[in-house]
């Protein structure tokens, strides 16, 4: 029986991309901040869905990440979907400092343990949900775009870790487009998609292994000509939604 751990799936995306997998009949273990949300969920399937309450950014997040894969019986697949973000054109170091302890620190401590948890298993798949906004440093966003390049650029390590290694973990990068969050909130941003678009594209990059997948092919285009832009220009651009 295939088995499936998401982290931050009391909403959003990770909470779609775990209703499919729901659907595919999988074992599903999901984790949050909110036990509510996690309580409703489980009560839809409570045969095929575990849950756990966690905080990525408390250090005890790993032990309970734990916790959660036993009452699965083993993971499958790990699929990191807790992150955050906000615009912060006056640059408030609150905002961006919470932003970088979750998507950098709590980022860090799951994906790790993850990592570890397959390599002493002897293999499985190691999923995140990072964003299109790693490509370029985003002015009205500057942690949010930082952090998710982070979140990349340590996939691309871990994965040619475990070939160093000869570890038999595979891994899957999904990289969002502009979705309608809560970041977005006046929804002015080009091909805006929805969380259920979205998690059908991200379940069918993780059937097939893709080892980075940019959600969809308007953003494909979008990310090859941003990388393009040079950065003197790219720094005269207003990237903004208000």
């Amino acid at each position: 029986m295939k088995r499936i751990i998401i982290i931050g799936a009391t909403s959003g995306i990770g909470h779609e991309i775990a209703k499919l997998y729901v659907q595919k009949g999988w074992q599903v273990g999901i984790a949050g901040r909110r036990k509510d949300a996690l309580v409703e969920f489980e009560a839809k399937a409570p045969t095929q869905i575990k849950i756990q309450q966690l905080d990525v950014t408390v250090g005890d997040a790993a032990e309970k990440l734990q916790e959660l894969i036993d009452k699965l019986g083993g993971m499958d697949i790990f699929l990191l979907s807790s992150g955050v973000g906000s615009q912060n054109i006056n640059l408030n170091a609150d905002i961006e400092l919470n932003t970088a302890k979750t998507n950098v620190e709590g980022f860090t401590r799951m994906v790790t343990s993850a990592f570890a948890y397959f390599k002493k298993e002897g293999g499985g798949h190691l999923a995140v949900i990072s964003s299109i906004a790693g490509t370029k440093g985003l002015g009205s966003a500057p942690a949010y775009s930082a952090t998710k390049r982070f979140q990349n650029t340590y996939i691309d390590a871990l994965a040619q870790l475990a070939r160093m290694e000869k570890l038999n973990i595979h891994f899957t990068d999904i990289r969002p487009g502009f979705v309608a969050t809560a970041l977005l909130k006046d929804r002015k941003y080009p091909f805006l998609m929805q969380a259920e678009q979205v998690a059908k594209c991200a379940v069918s990059a993780l059937d097939k292994r893709k080892r980075v997948a940019v959600i969809d092919f308007r953003y494909a285009i979008l990310v090859f000509f941003w990388r393009l832009i040079p950065r003197w220009v790219w720094e005269r651009l207003a990237i903004r939604n208000d």
